[in-house]
This record gives structure tokens, C-alpha cells and sequence, in this order.
């Protein structure tokens, strides 16, 4: 299964210099489920209000809360069923997640991140299989993307039963973003995607030139820039093959893929001349871009765009596209993405049945419209007009068609040796084999 996590919306995200805060949360967050009875059916829901009944929704996004309240006040008034969010945010989400897990109190249905991150709770049994329900018209009003990279395959590297666990009200997909006014102040044309990346990088020298920082990206974020570009020279079959450990990652495709950071590196044109890391990394990455305005470009994911819209709504100048094409690329090249935001239900609620409604509700053409014209953000549901599509994210929506449709995601150890490896090329502390060797160490020992 491959997820993609709009790390925009997290604000967590792993330490390239030592090791990542998930990785130890997922230890412990592993010890404590396992010691988790499966008879516990702990529900954060209550029967008593006042308009009947209430079902709680434990939210991690800042970006896209204000619209989530909105449609739960709207159904509400529909249905009799109040809708608590409980505002959790980013930060402390998963803390929390895995706090109510371990003491049986999990709300009726909560946002859901990563695969890594949620695959113990859907080990443990805390979310609503719907692999069944996604085959009638429900599953039918999604892009095939959605349904594809949500849905657990039987190889999955997680080991979690093969299966759909969520629902999603958002396509994402991640590229680059461009400040228009940086670009026209350096004499170039934001409304032109660049064709190729050596063009990129020429454009970005030139924005160096101009006295601005060029190009930045998390570490949190680079293996989907790492992924993104190998589609250049890899399918997404190849691309499995090597997530599960059948192709080595010594091959000729990801040696030129990770050459990218090389040559980005060599060019100069990566801002401060490091990638910022930490808890806090990509908001890092997103406040310099969206907030002070002294980055001219970014990669990030679609869903930086309802953060931006929280955070700085005055800022609207910035267009988006595709990461650029491989000069010497042999496949057509695609995004990483797939699904965002989105929710489980938990299974053991009281409630399960008023819950999985809701959350139908939520993902219903109808409502992606408030979504894509709320937050803003890519629907999933087909049918949503593309006039809601904002149009700072036409340029990356304009290729939304080709998305990678890899099954399974790069190993959690794997991830970690990648983000490390990326960063120590951008700082010249390890070459492109040793890094190429490093991850294939990570693979077979994990």
C-alpha cells in the first residue's frame, strides 16, 4: 500500500540525524496494542446530548478543520446527529491516538496519516474493514487512484490483512510550488511549468542570482521527491519490486534517480545549502515559502495549500506543477500521491453504524465541493467539477491522471536510511552508492 501524507498537515516528521520520532512511537505504540484486548470497545461517543446522538471525530489536520466543523454542523441540522470534533492537531495526534488505544477510549472514528503510522491500529482492530462496501456505488464515485492506494494489498510489507481501512475526501498529489512574484522579478514566467529539470535548476540559479533562496524541500519529504523522480526511469511495478525487497535499490534507475540530489547540490540552487530537519521540518519549508516569502520555490504536497490558506491567506501568488521530467528520462514520469485526507471508523463503537454513515456523508460529491472550495484541495470523488479546483493547484491538477499506482510503500527502516542518505549527499557526507548501499542494507534487514 502506498499512502502519501500531506506532511504539510502533520507538522511530525522524522529526524534526519537520528532516529525518527515515529519510528520510536511505533515501538512502544506496538507493545501497547499488543497488550490491547481485543473485546475492549471503547468509544469516545455519547447518547445523551441534547439533539440525540452523539458521535465523536478525533481530527489531526490544521488546515482543513474549519471545513470539517462546518460539514459536521451541516449535518447536524440534517440529521438530529451531533458531531464532536475533537481538535487534537498535529502535534500530538498520534501521542493521542495511540494513548486511546491503550486505555480502550477511541472515539468513534478519528483522521487517519500514514500507512506506517496507522497499520497497528488496523492490526489491533481498531478500524472498519470496507473492501465490501467500496464495491457498490460508493466505491464508484471515487478516482480509481483513491480506492488503489488506500486498499492493503497481500504482500503488504505491513502485514496487515489485505483489505480498505479508510475513506478519503481528498486526491492529493505533490510538486513543486513557485512564487510568482519571485519568478517575474527574476525574469521568469510562473504560468510556464519548466519542461525538463535541467531547466528547473537553470531557473533557480537564476532566482539565486536575483538574491532570493532558490529551492527547498524537508527531509521529511525526500524520499517523495526520491520516488517521484524515479518514475523517470522506473514503472510502478519496478517500483514495488523494490519497495518489497525483489529488485535491489542498486539498480541503474535509482542511481541516476538519486543523482537529482547531486546535481542539485552541485548547482547550488538548494536553499541554505542544507535540508531543514526535525519535528517541524516541513513547516519550516512551508513558512519560508508561504509566510516570509524568502524561498521562490518548494516541494510540498497539495495539501500545503489549505495550510497556506490558515496561515497566511493573504499570500495567493504562487503557482504550482509536477516535479520537472528527467532530461535523460525512458518512462513517462508520475506524481506520488493518491489519497490525503481522509478517516477510519472504529469498529467496536457503540455507534459504528451512525459513524460509517457520516463518514459516506463526508466523502459525497455534494460535500468535496465544500471541501475543494473550503480548504482548498483536490477532491476524490469524481464528479466534482474541476471549476473547484483552486487555481493555484490547476498546474499540478492538470496532470492528476498520471499518479503512481504502486501498491506497497517503502519500508519504515528504508524510509529512514533514504531521508538520512538524502540529506548527507546535500552536505557531501556520503556518495551516491554508499547511500544506494545503505538502503539496500535497511531493506534486508528489516
Amino acid at each position: 500500500m502506498k499512502r502519501f501524507t500531506p506532511i504539510g498537515s502533520t507538522g511530525r516528521t522524522p529526524n534526519a540525524t537520528g532516529p525518527s520520532r515515529r519510528g520510536l512511537l511505533l515501538g512502544a505504540l506496538g507493545a501497547g496494542l499488543a497488550t490491547t484486548s481485543l473485546a475492549g470497545c471503547g468509544s469516545g461517543s455519547s447518547g445523551g446530548s441534547a439533539g440525540g446522538l452523539e458521535l465523536v471525530f478525533m481530527n489531526q489536520s490544521r488546515g482543513q478543520a474549519a471545513t470539517l466543523k462546518k460539514l459536521a454542523k451541516q449535518y447536524t441540522q440534517q440529521t438530529g446527529v451531533k458531531i464532536r470534533i475533537d481538535d487534537v492537531g498535529p502535534t500530538d495526534f498520534v501521542t493521542k491516538l495511540q494513548s486511546s488505544s491503550q486505555s480502550r477510549n477511541m472515539p468513534d472514528m478519528y483522521s487517519v496519516v500514514d500507512g506506517h503510522t496507522m497499520a497497528p491500529y488496523y492490526k489491533a482492530g481498531w478500524a472498519m474493514e470496507l473492501s465490501d462496501r467500496m464495491k457498490g456505488s460508493w466505491g464508484d464515485t471515487f478516482r480509481p487512484a483513491t480506492i488503489k492506494t488506500t486498499t492493503f494489498g497481500a504482500d503488504n510489507p505491513q502485514h496487515v490483512k489485505p483489505g480498505i481501512y479508510s475513506a478519503h475526501w481528498e486526491t492529493p498529489a505533490l510538486g513543486i510550488f513557485v512564487n510568482a512574484g519571485l519568478y517575474k522579478a527574476a525574469g521568469l514566467d510562473p504560468d510556464k511549468a519548466p519542461a525538463s529539470m535541467g531547466e528547473f535548476i537553470d531557473q533557480m540559479r537564476k532566482i539565486k542570482k536575483s538574491g532570493k533562496d532558490p529551492f527547498w524541500f524537508a527531509t521529511s519529504l525526500s524520499n517523495q521527491v526520491i520516488q517521484s523522480y524515479a518514475s523517470n526511469y522506473m514503472s510502478d511495478e519496478e517500483l514495488n519490486a523494490t519497495f518489497v525487497g525483489k529488485h535491489s535499490w542498486k539498480s541503474a534507475g535509482w542511481r541516476k534517480t538519486l543523482q537529482l540530489v547531486v546535481d542539485l547540490r552541485d548547482a547550488g540552487v538548494i536553499a541554505t545549502g542544507s535540508l531543514p530537519s526535525g519535528n517541524t521540518d516541513n513547516p519550516t519549508v512551508e513558512k519560508a515559502f508561504f509566510n516570509t516569502q524568502g524561498v521562490a520555490a518548494i516541494f510540498d504536497g497539495t495539501s500545503a495549500v489549505g495550510v497556506a490558506r490558515a496561515t497566511a491567506p493573504d499570500f495567493t501568488d504562487f503557482r504550482s506543477f509536477p516535479l520537472p521530467k528527467a532530461d535523460d528520462g525512458t518512462q513517462t514520469p508520475r506524481m506520488v500521491g493518491g489519497a490525503a485526507k481522509g478517516a477510519a471508523v472504529n469498529p467496536r463503537s457503540k455507534h459504528a453504524a451512525e459513524a460509517l454513515k457520516f463518514l459516506k456523508w463526508l466523502t459525497g460529491t455534494d460535500q468535496q465541493e465544500t471541501w475543494a472550495n473550503g480548504v482548498p484541495l483536490i477532491p476524490s470523488a469524481r464528479a466534482v467539477p474541476d471549476k473547484n479546483i483552486p487555481k493555484q493547484l490547476t498546474g499540478i491538477a492538470a496532470d492528476i491522471s498520471h499518479m503512481q499506482l504502486v501498491q506497497n510503500q517503502i519500508l519504515e527502516q528504508v524510509n529512514t536510511a533514504l531521508q538520512k542518505g538524502t540529506q548527507a549527499l546535500v552536505l557531501k557526507e556520503r556518495t551516491v552508492d554508499q547511500v544506494l548501499g545503505d538502503l539496500d542494507a535497511a531493506q534486508k534487514s528489516a
